[in-house]
């Protein structure tokens, strides 16, 4: 077989792929519109068959052709797990927090607040990974990895529903399923292409809630979700994500649009009133509370 039928081939398969997932993402979509998000997520979770068949797209495409397209020389594309493991590499282990929790002291100092706690973060560094799928971040290890989905590609990730799980004193983990996480207990939650998988703006909030609830002080949440386009195309519904989390408690303190994604990182602050300063002083006549995608205005 030729180097150019290989190529036409993986190709036609990467678009089978991501085409399945875009139409699982969609259906639900239209499910939430119809049913209400809550009904309709439930349901989507009963559907095993479907879920199984989505894990199993999503290990393929991530593994062999968004793997083979970041490790091109020639390529823009750039890995997801990569930028997210080299943040956390500059941020626990190097100790960048440092100069994070700097800038948020003298925030406090000009609200009259002092900062007295310092952050405590674990080694190996605590990962909750939502919505992993087959868990690649287990490479690392300077990670300590809680992998958790829907629907688990292999034995290294766990079942669980991220949005309904309950949240208490310790981390309870059963028959392969997690049924509780723990309160202030991460270092670290990635959702990664997570966000545009939930339904609706108000599960999407929950899920960035329950992220608050389970990390450290200081402990950050990275996020990343695909968008092709340019990079001012969408600007306004990413400022709307960072005035969201700041009013929940989170200051971004990082952000990067590559070609076909968009990568950011924010920070767990100390006091959440330095973040929610940052969402008052920075809001403009369009910003709500609320994580929108794309997808939604269509």
């Amino acid at each position: 077989m030729s180097k150019v039928t290989k190529n036409i081939m993986a190709c036609e398969e990467h678009k089978s792929l991501a085409h399945y997932l875009k139409e699982v993402h969609s259906s639900l979509r239209k499910a939430s519109h119809k049913l209400g998000a809550e009904q309709a997520w439930q349901e989507h979770c009963d559907k095993k068959s479907t879920l199984k068949t989505y894990a199993q797209c999503m290990e393929k495409l991530a593994t062999t052709h968004w793997t083979e397209n970041s490790n091109s020389e020639t390529s823009e594309a750039v890995s997801r797990i990569k930028w997210n493991a080299d943040f956390f590499y500059d941020y626990f282990v190097n100790k960048s927090f440092i100069k994070y929790r700097s800038k948020e002291i003298d925030i406090a100092s000009k609200i009259n607040m002092t900062i007295v706690q310092k952050e405590s973060f674990s080694d190996p560094v605590k990962l909750c990974d939502v919505g992993s799928c087959y868990n690649p971040f287990s490479i690392y290890n300077f990670l300590d990895v809680l992998a958790i989905d829907l629907c688990p590609a292999n034995n290294s990730v766990y079942e669980c529903d991220f949005l309904n799980v309950s949240i208490g004193s310790k981390v309870d983990i059963s028959d392969f399923k997690v049924t509780q996480l723990c309160d202030t207990y991460f270092d670290a939650v990635t959702f990664c292409f997570l966000l545009e998988y939930i339904p609706s703006p108000d599960l999407r909030l929950k899920a960035c809630d329950n992220a608050y609830r389970i990390l450290k002080p200081g402990g950050l949440l990275l996020v990343n979700t695909p968008d092709s386009k340019h990079v001012g195309a969408n600007s306004k519904i990413m400022k709307c994500w960072q005035f969201t989390l700041a009013n929940i408690g989170f200051s971004r303190i990082k952000y990067e649009k590559f070609k076909h994604m968009h990568c950011m990182a924010f920070r767990k602050n100390i006091c959440k009133a330095t973040a929610v300063r940052w969402a008052s002083l920075h809001r403009e006549s369009y910003m709500q509370c609320i994580i929108h995608i794309p997808q939604d205005f269509f």
